[in-house]
């Protein structure tokens, strides 16, 4: 990967980060203030959940940005790249589990439509894929650490014989 591409990809992120922090100063609180006629407990756990998805989408962001560090000094090749990994299946499985929560705290009474429960109940699932995307590419990652481990012990041999 080029550097210029993990600029852009780091700018991207960059923008991303500014955005949810606008979304956790503004746009959480004004949700806080839509709410306002909404039974208590779903209005705390609305804007519960939703501080809680931008933490996680923060947390993926920052993931993100140290493994991009790493493809430019060419050490993701490395036992160190599987806890940013890690900590983003994580945070990605947890994204998903709040967005299911969504769907709970919106699926009582008849103040949201049924259709539209579903619909976040089927983004909490297409979000829990994309976890399972990256555990698949995390398998990836173990076979290529492990290739490139025995790649250098067979060059360190084959300096030895020469």
């Amino acid at each position: 990967m080029g550097t210029v591409m993990i600029r852009i990809l780091k700018a991207v992120l960059c923008v991303a980060f500014a955005g949810s922090l606008v979304v956790q100063t503004v746009m959480v609180p004004l949700l806080w203030v839509d709410l306002e006629g909404a039974p208590a407990a779903v209005r705390v756990a609305l804007v519960v959940l939703v501080e809680l998805g931008v933490i996680t989408m923060q947390v993926v962001g920052v993931c993100i940005w140290r493994l991009l560090s790493m493809v430019r000094r060419g050490t993701v090749f490395s036992a160190s790249a599987f806890s940013y990994v890690d900590t983003t299946i994580g945070a990605i499985a947890a994204a998903s589990v709040l967005t299911f929560g969504v769907a709970v705290t919106l699926a009582p009474g008849e103040a949201v439509a049924p259709g539209v429960v579903g619909l976040v109940c089927g983004a909490a699932l297409v979000i829990a894929g994309v976890a399972l995307v990256v555990v698949v590419l995390r398998t990836l990652l173990a076979q290529a650490v492990a290739l490139d481990a025995r790649t250098r012990s067979l060059q360190a041999e084959l300096d030895a014989v020469i």
